[in-house]
């Protein structure tokens, strides 16, 4: 099945740039609500689905143990923007389970944030691993093999407790089994397994709704929701969409990009889950379409809608 037209980037009046890709809208059921392209084609959803492997963390009372704040679940969530914000909140969680940077294997590079990049080289000052976008999840992983009392080191190799405990997790939501064909490495070195595009809607249509979920891990997913919710500046960082939608929506919708053209999300009022992948990895088409996504889901005020502001468009068939 060929992917149809997600979104159109115009310059004047004439389509410059096309971008194709799948769009599934589910319910905890795994019933399609809407879809659009190869739904059944597994994809690597990368970041989408932090909030999906923070599940342990909360579930296995790690997060009681060390006394996690609110924000500090909220980063455990996050690809953040490696402002100072991020990193100090990431360090505090590594010394509540006494740790520290040198035990963060995700590796380093520069903020994600211009300024935030700029202020650390104008001071002389060099990026540790704690600006990386995925340090909060780090630092969560690690807080998780301390409360077990597992050695935290080599928490991101596939045979860990860590990545064990959040493989079952992510199957169980999307009612997918992964095994070694399915398996590949994520930037930040820890196992990232193909999952369709439908399963991954359902797994987050029973992430935002907890239908079908044990007790303890519907909680999880309901204070992880409330955090990120409270704390939207920690799930991305300043002027980014996952962040600017979860100020404006706060516990109507979860949303969370996930790289390479990936983007998913749970509307809990509604129970329903949606996944989106662009073909090219486009980040910008991914955010159009999960705006127009939300915008065709969720009855939005004035205020919410906000401005237009550019010409990247959803395509006819993803606005109906």
């Amino acid at each position: 099945m060929a992917d149809p037209v997600l979104v159109e980037v115009f310059r004047g009046s004439r389509v410059e740039s096309r971008h194709r890709g799948a769009v599934a809208v589910c319910d905890p059921n795994g019933r399609e609500v809407f879809a659009l392209g190869d739904v059944g084609a597994p994809i690597f959803p990368r970041s989408a689905v932090k909030a999906l492997q923070a599940l342990p963390l909360l579930e296995s009372g790690a997060a009681e143990r060390f006394s996690l704040t609110q924000d500090e679940i909220a980063l455990a969530c996050s690809s953040h923007s490696g402002e100072p914000v991020h990193a100090e909140t990431a360090r505090g969680m590594l010394r509540k389970c006494g740790q520290d940077v040198e035990a963060l294997e995700c590796g380093v590079h520069w903020p994600i944030s211009v300024e935030a990049a700029r202020a650390l080289a104008a001071r002389g000052a060099t990026p540790s691993a704690l600006h990386n976008n995925c340090s909060g999840k780090h630092a969560g992983f690690i807080c998780l093999s301390c409360a077990a009392g597992v050695e935290p080191s080599g928490y991101v190799t596939p045979e860990h407790l860590v990545q064990r405990e959040v493989k079952a997790a992510i199957e169980e939501l999307t009612k997918t089994r992964f095994d070694e064909d399915s398996r590949a490495i994520d930037g930040c070195a820890i196992p990232a397994y193909a999952v369709p595009v439908k399963a991954l809607a359902q797994g987050f249509a029973r992430f935002g709704a907890g239908h079908g979920l044990a007790p303890v891990r519907a909680a999880a997913a309901t204070r992880i929701r409330e955090a990120v919710a409270a704390h939207p500046a920690l799930l991305a960082g300043a002027g980014r969409f996952d962040t600017l939608a979860t100020q404006a929506l706060g516990l109507r919708a979860f949303v969370k990009t996930g790289t390479e053209g990936v983007y998913c999300a749970a509307f809990p009022e509604l129970g329903l889950g949606v996944a989106i992948k662009c073909l090219d990895g486009a980040t910008r088409a991914a955010e159009t379409a999960m705006a127009a996504i939300i915008a065709r889901f969720l009855p939005l005020s004035e205020m919410e809608r906000g401005a237009i502001v550019g010409q990247i468009r959803a395509s006819s068939a993803l606005k109906g």
